[in-house]
Order: C-alpha cells, then sequence, then structure tokens
C-alpha cells in the first residue's frame, strides 16, 4: 500500500520528475498476476495498478496503462474495462482481497483496446459500463480491429475477449454519488483520442485523468488526435480543475505539474519546432527531424518521437 507520506514524498520531492520510476524496461513487476503491477492505494481508498510504461505486449499482457478503482463504501467503481477478459478478471481477483464490496459501475476512459477489451469481464459479472457518446461510437467502428490485435499480440491472454460497447452513455458530465464519493465523470473536450474522459473527485482533488495527461513515457499522437485542440482543451479545461493529486492514463501518480510538463509542455514544444521548421520552408522528410532532445529520457521516446513529428507536420501544414 502506498502511504499518503510516501506519495507525498513522490508528488513533492521530485522523485519522478527524472523518471526514475519509469518501468519500460522492467518486464514484469507482479509475476503472480496477469497485472503488470499489483494495485497500489495512491490516497484513501483510491487505488491504482499501473501498467508498463511500453507499448503493450504479451509479457506486460497489455497492460500498459493505468486500471484504477474508488472503494466508495457502497460498492466500487472500476476505471478502465481493461485490455483483455482475463486482465480485467486479474483486477478484479486484486479488488476482491482489499474489499468484499462488489464493483457496481465501470468506466471507460476512451475507445482504445486496452480501455474497453475487458468490458467482455465485467459485462458477464453484470457490471453495467459507463463511458462518452464518442468513446461508444469509436468502440462501434474500431473495436473489431482493437480485438483482432489484441489477439494477435496477447496470443492465449485473449482468450474470451470480445466487443463489449457501454451500456450507458454522456454528453458533458455524469455525476455519480456512491458511498463517501461524490464523482464526475467528465467530458473536457477533444484531446488525444475521441471521448477522452476523466474522473473528478472533488472532495479529494484527485483526478484520474485518462490519456489527457501522461507521464514517465512520451505520448503518442494518433491521426485522429487534435492536437492544438488538446492544448486548448488543457488550458480551458483540465487545468482550472485545480487537481493536487493526478492519476494519469500512463505512468506513476503525481501531481499536475509533472504531467504538464511531459503533456502540455510537450505538445507546445513540438508543436513550436513544426511551426518553426514550416516557417523556414521545410517538407515533411525533414520535419521528422526536428529536436525533441529534450524529451529523450522519457520511456517510448525512440517508437514515438518521429511519428509525433510527422503527424503534427500533416496537422499544422493546413492549419
Amino acid at each position: 500500500m502506498m502511504s499518503l507520506r510516501l506519495f507525498a514524498s513522490l508528488l513533492f520531492a521530485g522523485v519522478a520528475a527524472g523518471g526514475a520510476l519509469a518501468a519500460q524496461t522492467i518486464p514484469d513487476q507482479y509475476p503472480a498476476s496477469l497485472l503488470y503491477s499489483k494495485p497500489v492505494e495512491v490516497i484513501p481508498h483510491v487505488w491504482t495498478a499501473i501498467g508498463q510504461t511500453a507499448p503493450p505486449t504479451y509479457e506486460n499482457a497489455g497492460h500498459n496503462n493505468n486500471l484504477s478503482f474508488i472503494v466508495t463504501g457502497d460498492g466500487v467503481v472500476v476505471i478502465n474495462g481493461g485490455g483483455s477478459y482475463l486482465l480485467a478478471q486479474a483486477l478484479h481477483d486484486e479488488i476482491k482481497k482489499i474489499t468484499d464490496q462488489p464493483v457496481k459501475l465501470v468506466i471507460d476512459e476512451n475507445g482504445q483496446g486496452h480501455a474497453m477489451l475487458g468490458n467482455s469481464y465485467w459485462s458477464e459479472q453484470q457490471v453495467p459500463i459507463l463511458a462518452h457518446e464518442e468513446t461508444a461510437a469509436e468502440i462501434e467502428r474500431n473495436g473489431e480491429q482493437a480485438l483482432i490485435a489484441a489477439r494477435q499480440r496477447l496470443k492465449e491472454r485473449a482468450d474470451m475477449t470480445f466487443i463489449k460497447g457501454p451500456d450507458e452513455t454522456f454528453q458533458d458530465k455524469k455525476v455519480v454519488e456512491m458511498g463517501d464519493f461524490t464523482i464526475e465523470v467528465l467530458y473536457l473536450g477533444p484531446a488525444h483520442s475521441p471521448g477522452d474522459t476523466q474522473v473528478w473527485l472533488p472532495e479529494q482533488k484527485l483526478v484520474i485523468s485518462g490519456d489527457m495527461a501522461f507521464h514517465e513515457r512520451l505520448l503518442p499522437i494518433f491521426a485522429d488526435t487534435e492536437t492544438a485542440a488538446w492544448v486548448e482543451t488543457w488550458e480551458n479545461e483540465f487545468e482550472k480543475l485545480g487537481a493536487v493529486y493526478v492519476i494519469p492514463g500512463h505512468g506513476h501518480p503525481t501531481n499536475m505539474a509533472q504531467v504538464r510538463r511531459y503533456t502540455y509542455d510537450y505538445l507546445v514544444y513540438l508543436r513550436g519546432k513544426i511551426g518553426e521548421h514550416l516557417a523556414a520552408g521545410g517538407d515533411l522528410k525533414d520535419a521528422y527531424y526536428v529536436d525533441q532532445s529534450p524529451y529523450a529520457h522519457l520511456d517510448t521516446f525512440e517508437e514515438l518521437a518521429t511519428r509525433n513529428a510527422g503527424r503534427v507536420f500533416e496537422q499544422m501544414e493546413f492549419e
């Protein structure tokens, strides 16, 4: 269990600032489970199983994002369905070790495979699934492709996984009152992927950010990632929550300053470099090699940096 004193030291002593907690090179932190790591208690009653800061692989069982849950006193709310049936089952096994309260709700942070393929398990447990309406559309549009990719990558670790969309959708905000918690499920605006969802605990000042915020690893920019809109959503909505604690989509729990440094600041930096390149008459071929060295220490840098630059160039060329 992560004590508040330990968590405070991570937040304010800057241990995480240099990437010391990043785990891309550690094959498996919890061999007794399909989970990459054992759940830790971030603040009282709010837990997360931190995924590997690496692409999804057979070795990490597709657990490369954070799978969180809130033990409310009158049931458990799970944030992220998980990357497969068996991975969701493994998370449920850990929840049962912590509490005898039943899981009453699952919230998908977006429509990516590692956030929603485990809905197949939760649906069999008769647990309702909540997601943003754009997430539901993304699952319907690309869910089968995500499932095929997961089966190829995870092999038998994807057994019993099937596509299950949400039972309920929301547009801007859904408030869940359960036990001792007021839980605000928010869509703050376009960001990393369609329907990016944040779970905000106003009384605890903690946000489970989903892929709005990254820590310890380089964020990926997809074909449908709107980088200009992501920056705007961050400035106008996300930052104004005033969160003290942040459980990011990827990487260890931290504070707003750290996720700003590795998410918002990176987006602004890369867009600035590509803007300079465009102003100088540069083309796509050379855009891949704009200087991103201030972020070279982050996990997944080698996999993503050049691709990110190319996609930002393609966006900004027509802005």
